[in-house]
């Protein structure tokens, strides 16, 4: 039976959803993975799809936004927002929980998808050798690198960026013969890097669906770190150590789609990542 991800609200009391952002359509692989986790919660997912990709763009225009959306999503009534773009996370993240949220939301909150990834990686790796998969952005910010240092200084990392991996996704080119290519090529280079390599972090939110190629050309005791599972259980840990913030959330088991771009675009487009019938409304940024 198919899921029908619809915009109409049946509820009568306002919403007090849970935001999730991203640049694109990626993070729909976490909306997804957050929802089976935890589907009593009331959603709201926002895609700046017209002004996508993020990953090639500077520090300043990701923070401006990234904030513009997250501004959004608190007018709309969420308390919490998760950036569910490694690209945002990397590059407007600390800026907004250091700087915008004390100033104008200060009982709000802003999370993103990086550090809960990381905090898994010392679990999986032996060789003490872990890659990274991810934007141009992502991966010139070191954002992956820092974190992991943090917690596990003595860890080795290793980022390759893979231009085409998103436009092979959104052109619904993953599980084509042309998507091989630019995959085996990436994870060669990724290896000639480092061979002692024996995790590699999905790190864009889009990569999920690739994950049959990526495994192809992965060498056999080499784990996968992807993203929505570890997002998921780390947000039902948050909300679970704080009481005051899931209290704020709302339950009804809904789930809302806003989006830059046409509405019937990101509708069809957004069935590429969710299985079922989507529905969108069409907004703007400022």
């Amino acid at each position: 039976m198919q899921r029908h991800w619809s915009n109409k609200n049946l509820v009568s009391d306002p919403l007090k959803p849970v935001g999730i952002f991203d640049s694109g359509y990626g993070g729909l692989t976490i909306l997804e993975k957050i929802r089976e986790r935890l589907p009593q919660f009331d959603y709201l997912y926002l895609g700046d799809n017209a002004r996508t990709p993020y990953g090639t763009r500077s520090f300043e225009i990701v923070y401006e936004f990234t904030w513009q959306a997250v501004r959004k999503l608190f007018d709309e009534g969420c308390p919490l927002v998760i950036l569910a773009c490694n690209t945002a996370s990397a590059k407007a993240l600390r800026t907004i929980q250091q700087k915008n949220l004390p100033q104008t939301a200060p009982d709000n909150r802003v999370l993103g998808v990086i550090r809960p990834t990381v905090e898994n990686v010392a679990v999986l790796t032996r060789s003490r050798h872990v890659g990274v998969v991810g934007t141009p952005g992502t991966i010139l910010s070191d954002s992956y690198t820092l974190e992991i240092h943090k917690l596990f200084p003595d860890i080795t990392v290793t980022g390759e960026a893979c231009p085409m991996w998103v436009p092979l996704v959104e052109n619904a080119e993953y599980d084509t013969p042309g998507a091989d290519y630019f995959v085996r090529k990436h994870l060669d280079t990724l290896f000639a890097k480092d061979p002692q390599i024996d995790v590699v972090i999905l790190g864009c939110t889009h990569y999920p669906l690739l994950i049959n190629k990526i495994r192809k050309y992965l060498p056999d005791h080499v784990q996968i770190l992807s993203q929505g599972e570890y997002v998921a259980d780390s947000l039902a840990d948050y909300l679970q150590r704080h009481p005051e913030m899931e209290s704020r959330c709302t339950k009804n088991a809904t789930v809302r789609f806003l989006t830059t771009e046409a509405d019937d675009k990101f509708s069809t487009m957004a069935s590429i990542f969710l299985a079922g019938n989507i529905d969108a409304q069409r907004i703007t940024l400022d």
